[in-house]
């Protein structure tokens, strides 16, 4: 039901009226509260040029590198080769197909700019002055998890699975979230910009959450699963160093951090 076109259209319709207000809410903070932040604007939601190329891969390059082993088993398990992937990637019919496709819109496109303005660059400006930016990286997800739970509803409404199953999906699905939340606004506030939360938002609805079970009984276990080891351990070493502020600028919501600035440097 919620892979209908009219249903995702009627909630395109929905997220981006949401998404057009949320701006307006941050200019009436800005201009209305006791807050006089220097930054315009879009520069305090992360829409700004300084720094933007390094925002665009260096946040990109560290989730993928979380996902080195569910990238590994992808690779593997693909019926082309790295040539054929390649020339796949700039093939216009290839995007002209997923631009078609209201499924992939939703979830590379709308989902991630959406989500990721409403939650991360709207919220976060707001949030920071009141509790700090790192208090403000663990209170912004829940806000997050809480908006998916329209898909315990759907569960609920239709009945398709049993209610303890039901909870736990709602435990699963707002834990992981949340977690996925915290990890976007880090990095939204260390780069000051909002392309890094949602290219990595979008990678993110592309994997899907990591098939342990499937790389368990793989013929090629033992590679991958040293891939899915050697991906923590170089997303672990390379949080800090490829969100260090030194590579985008100084951001525009840590000047709203007051003293508070140890997650800004």
């Amino acid at each position: 039901m919620k892979d209908h076109p009219a249903v995702i259209k009627r909630r395109f319709t929905s997220v981006l009226i949401v998404s057009a207000l949320s701006p307006v809410f941050v200019w009436a903070w800005k201009h209305y509260t006791g807050v006089r932040p220097g930054p315009s604007l879009l520069a305090l939601m992360g829409i700004r040029l300084e720094g933007v190329l390094a925002a665009a891969t260096l946040p990109l390059v560290l989730t993928m590198a979380l996902f080195l082993g569910p990238l590994t088993q992808l690779a593997l398990d693909s019926p082309w080769g790295l040539r054929d992937g390649i020339k796949l990637l700039f093939d216009p019919w290839f995007w002209a197909l997923c631009v078609n496709d209201m499924r992939w819109l939703r979830n590379q496109v709308v989902a991630p700019l959406t989500e990721e303005l409403v939650f991360r660059a709207c919220m976060l400006p707001m949030l920071v002055p009141c509790a700090g930016p790192t208090t403000a990286i663990f209170i912004c997800p829940l806000f997050f998890g809480v908006a998916h739970f329209h898909h315990v509803i759907e569960l609920l409404r239709f009945r398709q699975v049993s209610v303890s199953g039901i909870f736990l999906s709602a435990v699963f699905q707002f834990s992981y979230t949340a977690v996925f939340g915290a990890y976007t606004a880090f990095i939204f506030i260390r780069t000051g910009h909002l392309v890094g939360p949602v290219l990595c938002h979008s990678f993110c609805n592309y994997m899907g959450f990591p098939a342990l079970s499937a790389a368990l009984d793989h013929p090629q276990r033992l590679p991958i699963l040293c891939c899915y080891l050697l991906g923590v351990v170089l997303f672990l070493l390379l949080f800090f160093p490829a969100t260090d502020p030194f590579f985008y600028g100084s951001s525009p919501i840590c000047s709203l951090a007051g003293s508070a600035r140890d997650v800004c440097s």
